[in-house]
């Protein structure tokens, strides 16, 4: 592409900025801020996730993840990973470029089945390398570590074995590959997230089956072949909740006085607000909110599930032993947090059975998703800052760090990313204020650092600070506009944008 080309020339790079500053003049409504406005200790940074980015799928005694199974079954837009950014072979490269950027922390996830191929047993050597290797040389260059264990791709193996998640010997498979990372990498890696958005895996994997591993039943989705919608997504979530609690016990226990790290859970938030002003849609919301948000933290922080969802769900809701729920409550040092919509809800009283309902149908709520679907998320950062209010006042204003937030586009090519920038500026302003309101959030990750495989639609949509040409047979990686203003803020720089004249 010659557009590209021409960028990697000096004069180009020059024009670059000239945009960005003339951008910034053609802008009203402007807001201002700096790095500076952040409290001490406040972290900045960008992410990605080990199959969306690595490659290398068949490569140093890796083997297959059910998101391996569920891409090549010809979902993820009928993409799948097995070369995606090849971060496998390139992570020098990106780490400079994390550094032209001015990051100061890099959120990523290791491959459990590229780790220890046969979900337990035997550590692959190649494996484990790489992984020293990719944690030395992100420290080498000043960007913090921090490491997700598992980001929706679960050793096929263990899937075959006895269904992975839905069973409870996952608890210890899963203690025992935490164990080994802590072991290996926790000398230098001082942020550990156990699971990623857990409420989301097993509404979208075991509910709607449009994630891994595509479980669902009739009536709620029609061409389901296997699955429960009624009952597995409760057992999913009960099963990452006492995972994550054994492998934070055993840190506490084995890790925590020598390497004095922190350990966190993450969940997906999307704000959910009332369709009108009808009292039944102010419940609704308030509702779906809990169901979404207090079915992870309510047992964190209180030992149990929120009193509505075991009201709607009975029976189909697993009940925490006492010790389980002295395991789960207060077991997180952290919340990470995924946010980038805000949706709207009206109340939809379900007549269905209670033993036969799935997760939607105990909410009694419809969601309102076209904003998920459209090709670009709409700019409501006071959805982001209304969740960290909720999160400060409900739940005890744990820490929280913001690990996703971004904005969709089409990947086409171009570089000119300008709704990206007024996203990132007014949703990290939300935060700003959220901050100076009393959250205690300490970091924000910008979703995403490169253009890789998204679980919903393949290599269509685009989150990246960093286009990577797929035509090209290096697969380079080119600045977007959004780099260069990422960049600005995190050197210092005052950023300011808000939306161009339309008039």
């Amino acid at each position: 592409m010659m557009m590209l080309q021409n960028l990697q020339s000096n004069f180009s790079f020059l024009v670059l900025i000239f945009s960005i500053q003339l951008l910034l003049v053609i802008v009203f409504c402007v807001d201002n801020y700096s790095r500076g406005d952040f409290p001490p200790g406040f972290v900045f940074g960008a992410g990605t996730s080990a199959y969306q980015v690595e490659g290398a799928a068949f490569e140093d005694g890796r083997t297959p993840s059910i998101w391996d199974t569920f891409a090549h079954a010809g979902f993820s837009g009928g993409a799948n990973g097995d070369i995606a950014c090849d971060v496998y072979h390139k992570y020098k490269d990106d780490v400079q470029l994390m550094v032209d950027t001015g990051l100061e922390a890099y959120k990523f996830s290791i491959s459990w089945s590229r780790l220890i191929p046969g979900g337990r047993g035997p550590v692959n050597p190649k494996g484990l390398q790489f992984y020293n290797n990719y944690i030395d040389e992100l420290i080498s260059h000043g960007i913090q570590p921090h490491v997700t264990l598992f980001h929706s791709d679960l050793p096929q193996a263990l899937e075959d074995e006895y269904g992975g998640w839905l069973s409870r010997k996952i608890v210890k498979d899963f203690t025992a590959y935490a164990e080994v990372c802590f072991k290996e990498f926790g000398d230098r890696v001082m942020y550990w997230t156990t699971i990623n958005e857990a409420n989301i895996y097993a509404i979208g994997g075991y509910d709607y089956g449009f994630t891994p591993p595509g479980r669902c039943s009739l009536p709620f989705v029609v061409n389901c072949s296997r699955g429960n919608s009624s009952t597995e997504p409760y057992m999913v979530v009960h099963n990452t909740l006492l995972a994550h609690s054994s492998a934070m016990e055993l840190y506490r226990r084995n890790f925590k006085s020598t390497q004095r790290g922190f350990v966190g859970f993450n969940i997906y938030g999307m704000w959910f607000v009332p369709y009108s002003n009808a009292t039944v849609d102010v419940i609704a919301a308030q509702r779906a909110n809990e169901f979404y948000i207090g079915w992870i933290m309510n047992p964190f922080v209180f030992g149990d599930y929120p009193s509505i969802m075991k009201k709607a769900a009975g029976a189909r809701i697993p009940t925490f032993t006492t010790y389980e729920a002295k395991l789960v409550k207060g077991s997180v040092d952290f919340i990470g947090l995924n946010h980038y919509i805000t949706v709207s809800v009206k109340d939809r009283p379900s007549s269905i059975e209670k033993h036969s309902r799935d997760f939607g149908a105990d909410m009694a709520a419809e969601v309102s998703l076209e904003a998920l679907a459209a090709d670009q998320y709409p700019v409501m950062p006071s959805g982001l800052y209304e969740l960290l209010e909720y999160l400060k006042e409900a739940y005890g204003n744990l820490p929280i760090y913001i690990q996703e937030n971004g904005q969709k586009t089409l990947r086409n090519g171009t570089l000119n990313d300008t709704s990206r920038i007024e996203y990132l500026h007014a949703y990290i302003g939300s935060v700003l204020d959220a901050v100076r309101n009393g959250s205690n959030t300490r970091g924000y990750f910008a979703w995403s650092f490169l253009d890789g495989l998204e679980l919903l639609g393949g290599y269509v949509p685009s989150y990246g600070f960093y286009y990577v040409d797929l035509d090209d047979n290096e697969l380079r990686r080119y600045p977007k506009l959004s780099a260069y203003w990422y960049a600005n803020l995190l050197k210092g720089k005052e950023v300011q944008f808000s939306k161009l004249r339309t008039n």
